[in-house]
């Protein structure tokens, strides 16, 4: 990769990005610089203290006040970082990595990109011998999921292309038939791809859609059956509790990560295979040619962006990963010189 994922382990060192957990839990993430400070209302924390110190260590601000210094995890970085659309959630993540089965040096295929937090975990499960294709039709979120991985990575990973473009046309121009192993869709209409999908994988591939709606899942999943191409789809949903655990006081968190999509998934069936039936109980589709539903953000209850925030979430995508960009190119160059 030209971008190297953050160290997990060592020193503190110029140009690491650091988590900072102050007074009530407050968090605060700063990249570390030589003559770096940082600014809040219980004082100033000069990053040179943190420099040199190993992770997990405790400093104090010019007020007395004690944070707690860790590196950021990859879902502390996708839980904070700007965004242009909304994110899939690390809990969502780390299912679509199993349940799609991405693998060290496989192709993968994924669309949209969104802010780029599912790119993030794709491209460390594929690593540096895999691929990942992130295909999203508009400039702008593509240009924050750019920022926001070359943010994590310092740079741009060589393993990563993302093209701007529908899926249905794009995708036979950038993939050859049957060259990918894995499909990952978090899109509105992912039925609408399905047979260009179909024809990209290879035979045993994995589909994986990720849909917010009950609607949506049925529709994409009696697609996927209707093609013939694909073994029966399996559906779930990921649900988040945590606990309270202090002494003899052990109970569930009043609040929950609780709905946030379904997954969907299906593997590719060989050219001219016929799947054995599945006995199941027959039911009427109510989808076909008479289907008039608008599948908007608006209809299916998706949060909408205003062009202002975006605009302001494309500069501070941007400026975070010149940051990165000029601390990795600093770091190099300290190499170099020694």
């Amino acid at each position: 990769m030209s971008g190297d994922a953050p160290r997990a382990s060592g020193p503190f060192r110029e140009g690491d990005r650091v988590q900072l957990t102050g007074p009530k839990n407050r968090l605060h993430t700063v990249t570390l610089a030589a003559d770096g400070e940082m600014h809040t209302h219980h004082g100033v924390l000069f990053h040179r203290d943190l420099i040199g110190l190993p992770d997990g260590s405790v400093v104090v601000n010019s007020s007395g006040h004690e944070y707690l210094a860790l590196r950021p995890l990859l879902r502390d970085f996708a839980m904070s970082m700007p965004r242009g659309a909304a994110i899939v959630y690390p809990k969502d993540a780390a299912q679509i990595v199993m349940q799609a089965d991405i693998f060290p040096g496989a192709t993968v295929v994924e669309a949209g990109v969104g802010s780029g937090a599912l790119s993030l975990s794709l491209l460390r499960a594929v690593g540096p011998a895999g691929r990942l294709v992130s295909f999203e039709r508009r400039e702008d979120f593509a240009e924050v999921a750019r920022a926001n991985v070359e943010t994590f990575f310092s740079g741009a990973p060589d393993t990563w292309e993302v093209v701007v473009g529908d899926l249905v046309h794009a995708l036979p121009e950038t993939m050859p038939a049957g060259s990918v192993d894995r499909v990952v869709l978090d899109m509105l209409a992912p039925w609408e791809v399905i047979d260009a999908v179909a024809e990209a994988l290879t035979p045993g591939g994995v589909v994986l859609c990720y849909v917010a709606t009950a609607t949506q899942l049925s529709r994409v999943a009696e697609y996927i059956r209707g093609t013939g191409g694909f073994t029966d789809p399996d559906a779930s949903e990921t649900m988040v509790r945590g606990w309270h655990v202090e002494g003899l006081s052990v109970r569930p968190d009043h609040r929950m990560v609780a709905h946030t999509g379904f997954l969907l998934t299906a593997r590719r069936l060989a050219p001219g295979t016929i799947a054995p039936d599945v006995k199941r109980r027959a039911s009427k589709s109510s989808y076909g040619d008479e289907d008039v539903e608008l599948w908007t953000p608006g209809a299916v209850g998706d949060r909408e962006i205003t062009d202002k925030n975006l605009r302001k979430r494309v500069r501070e995508a941007t400026k975070a990963a010149e940051g990165a960009r000029q601390a990795a190119a600093a770091r190099d160059a300290d190499g170099s010189a020694q």
